[in-house]
């Protein structure tokens, strides 16, 4: 007979989920409130979604904090994947002490120190290069500076685990390296990359602090423009914009988790068959 589970953690369970969700549906329920109030039900609309769609500031806003993210993302994900195969790959090498110790600063670093530091490196740079101006390049840069760390973390432990074993076959049966890495160890690794990417994205997207430091004219994400406007009251076109990003970041969630998933049975379907 198997053993119940004990009460306690079924409500715990059920308290957390509901912390982290409860909101979520409550933002998508206002959303459709037909009142311009926020503690006032109006009645089901549709109306805020029109808004939003001739809301320019707010659309452009959110297109920039999507080119953002995807462009911080992918350079993180190419530069942490990098960094956490130096790592792992190599025992001893010049910097590694300084590379490990580069790593894992942001991970603990105040979010406002990290802003300034990048504020005045930026302005440094612009007296003496002249580039870059503060915009959608600083914003980038700045985002894969703090993105990066999560990636290497992330992707260095996934690759300790992998049996090395397997690429060394490979090139014993003739493969070059660079082959062997790529036909062998980063389809067992490409997990660990897609959630460090999906991560990152989420991460990028969700600046406040970093942003409205290294940031310049006409250049605010979405979370700048949201902040601004909610020290006036939120909107109604806000919770709209708010909702359609949520159902877009849980579809791309699942579609993720299963590709993953089906990648996870192939390669088992794989070794099954490769030891049959």
């Amino acid at each position: 007979m198997p053993a119940r589970t004990p009460l306690f953690l079924v409500s715990a369970l059920g308290f957390g989920i509901a912390v982290l969700y409860v909101p979520i549906l409550v933002l998508i329920g206002y959303s459709f409130n037909a009142s311009p109030l926020v503690n006032v039900w109006g009645g089901f609309s549709t109306v805020w979604y029109g808004t939003l769609w001739h809301n320019g500031e707010l659309l452009r806003a959110a297109l920039l904090s999507l080119e953002v993210a995807v462009s911080a993302s992918t350079g993180a994900v190419i530069l942490g994947t990098l960094a956490a195969i130096a790592l792992v790959r190599f025992a001893r090498f010049p910097g590694r002490l300084l590379l490990t110790g580069m790593v894992n600063a942001p991970l603990v670093m105040p979010e406002i120190i990290t802003g300034i530091t990048q504020l005045l490196l930026f302005v440094s740079m612009v007296q003496l290069l002249s580039w870059p101006h503060r915009g959608f390049t600083t914003i980038v840069i700045s985002h894969v500076t703090f993105c990066t760390a999560y990636v290497t973390i992330t992707v260095q432990a996934r690759l300790q685990s992998a049996d090395r074993s397997l690429e060394e076959a490979a090139q014993d049966l003739g493969a070059s390296p660079a082959r062997a890495f790529l036909e062998i160890t980063l389809p067992i690794i490409a997990p660990a990359i897609v959630s460090s990417w999906l991560l990152c994205f989420t991460l990028s997207l969700d600046d406040l602090v970093i942003s409205s430091f290294v940031s310049g004219p006409g250049a605010s994400t979405l979370p700048m423009v949201i902040y601004s406007k909610v020290k006036l009251g939120v909107s109604p076109d806000i919770n709209a914009l708010a909702s359609l990003i949520v159902c877009a970041v849980g579809v791309c969630i699942l579609f993720a988790g299963w590709m993953m998933r089906r990648a996870e049975q192939r390669r088992a379907l794989e070794t099954q068959l490769a030891r049959g």
